[in-house]
């Protein structure tokens, strides 16, 4: 027998789950509450009981998942990193796409995504040797960022290729950012 605590987790998590597909498809404009709760099958009312407002809800659906703590020896650090990327290539990140999407018409959503990345480039730069870490971790962020975007919502030519592909390209790049075996002047 489900427990009645156990029950509001499997409701908030659809909602969670078709609010992170309309707003990745939609966007936070044109997304509404019916829309998500129709989805998750689920009523309106609940949808707002759970999360308060549809802005909070967006919040929630599009709050980007970190890496994770990115740590260790600079081929370490590298490989860590072309595996995060690899993944977000292979699988469609919904919530990060859905915050991406909206990040251009919503405040909230460019402050969050401005938030998790410097959070993550900060993370790495201080473990990355040379006074250009935070430069070439940046760099990293912007080369994820515009790969998968690229990939998934712009869907340029020539990016439709096995992940393992992309990584043979962008992975050396990676690697030399991360040990800086070609400084930043």
């Amino acid at each position: 027998m489900t427990t009645r605590a156990e029950a509001r987790r499997q409701t908030e998590s659809r909602i969670l789950s078709a609010a992170r597909e309309l707003f990745g498809e939609h966007g936070f404009d044109r997304t509404t509450v019916r829309m998500v709760a129709a989805r998750a099958g689920s009523d309106p009312g609940l949808v707002m009981r759970y999360f308060g407002s549809k802005e909070q809800l967006f919040a929630q659906a599009a709050a980007i998942p970190a890496d994770g703590a990115i740590e260790g020896t600079p081929d370490e650090i590298a490989a860590q990193l072309t595996a995060a990327l690899t993944e977000k290539l292979a699988d469609e990140p919904i919530a990060a796409l859905a915050a991406l999407r909206a990040m251009f018409s919503h405040p909230e959503a460019a402050g969050e995504v401005r938030k998790a990345m410097t959070a993550q480039q900060r993370q790495i730069a201080d473990q990355l040797p040379g006074d250009d870490a935070l430069v070439r971790s940046g760099v990293i962020g912007a080369l994820t960022l515009g790969l998968v975007v690229s990939r998934h919502l712009v869907q340029l030519d020539g990016l439709d290729v096995p992940p393992e592909r992309l990584m043979a390209i962008a992975g050396p790049l990676i690697d030399e950012l991360v040990t800086g075996s070609r400084p930043v002047e």
